[in-house]
């Protein structure tokens, strides 16, 4: 698998707002975007034919985590990072509703997975020469359009299987949605093999597909997740009950349930001890900060430096050093 990564990102944020501005994308390319620009998503089947079970969000690049891997991120004292995804149901019988939704549920538990935040930054993808606000992946460097924890533990095996993954279920990759809006060779061969980790269906459940027991403790938190508006507590519930799932079954450890969540709540706090040490949460608030304060105006990309790089994020290789 030969992928030309420099410079695109585009399977780490959000750039659909990118194709009203362009000139040189068409309207009917902006139109098939908006209604194809989307990874495909486990729990639609493994025919990856079926899309009736739209996601609540409107993240279209969503990554979606094992329970072992949000499992570190909340030993990294990275809570901060994490945040749910729910589905419309196929139909009533398949969900429970919440919040005016009928939400996809498993044996009447909602059904959810944990992926990375995207809050704003000031990027400039695909050539561009002005940066856009665009909703970026926590770990995005702006600058270097690097990942910051590439090749770290933390680094999650869904990112380093795309677009593998993709292509095993004869699925339009990212890489191939930037050509088409932008130009360029990014997907530069799709000889592939045969991928680990898809964990479709049934055998994702509690890995990577997480049921929620208490349908009634999400309440408020389906809406919110819905509108973007979710409060670290909300996060919290979801994400604790992640980290307490049984791979294979829909069993949830109290013991663990408690454990997580108290870690969520107790180390994002603004004046948590441990967030000092973790440069995520602080940058994240400060990019919503910023974005919100900025109005029509956007700031170069090395503004980075100030809200990330010197809370301690990793610094990115550059691509003048990659072979």
């Amino acid at each position: 698998m030969e992928v030309n990564c420099e410079g695109c990102a585009g399977c780490c944020l959000d750039w659909r707002r990118l194709l009203g501005d362009d000139d040189s994308v068409t309207r009917d390319a902006a139109d098939e975007h908006e209604h194809e620009h989307r990874r495909h998503d486990p729990f639609a089947g493994s025919d990856g034919n079926d899309t009736s079970r739209d996601p609540l969000d409107d993240d279209p690049t969503f990554v979606a985590l094992t329970r072992d891997k949000v499992r570190a991120f909340l030993e990294a004292g990275m809570g901060d990072v994490l945040t749910p995804r729910f589905w419309h149901a196929r139909d009533d019988a398949e969900g429970v509703d919440i919040d005016g939704y009928t939400v996809a549920a498993v044996a009447g538990r909602p059904a959810f997975f944990v992926g990375l935040r995207k809050p704003p930054k000031p990027v400039a993808p695909f050539g561009r020469d002005e940066p856009t606000w665009l909703p970026t992946c926590v770990f995005l460097d702006p600058t270097t359009l690097q990942c910051r924890i590439h090749g770290d533990e933390l680094f999650p095996a869904e990112c380093g299987a795309y677009p593998e993954h993709n292509l095993a279920l004869a699925h339009e990759t990212e890489c191939e949605r930037v050509e088409a809006a932008f130009g360029g060779d990014r997907l530069l061969e799709t000889d592939h093999d045969e991928p680990d980790g898809l964990l479709l269906g049934s055998q994702a459940i509690g890995t990577k597909l997480f049921c929620h027991p208490r349908p009634a403790a999400l309440e408020g938190i389906v809406e919110r997740a819905t509108a973007g508006e979710l409060t670290r507590r909300d996060r919290a519930e979801t994400i604790a009950v992640a980290a307490a799932s049984s791979p294979g079954t829909l069993a949830i450890s109290d013991h663990h349930y408690e454990q997580a969540k108290a870690t969520i709540l107790e180390d994002s706090g603004p004046n948590s001890e441990s967030t000092a040490d973790s440069w995520v949460g602080p940058a994240i608030r400060d990019w919503y900060e910023r974005c919100r304060a900025a109005g029509e105006a956007i700031p170069s990309p090395a503004v980075a430096d100030a809200v990330e790089r010197e809370r301690g994020a990793p610094e990115t290789p550059g691509w003048d050093t990659l072979e």
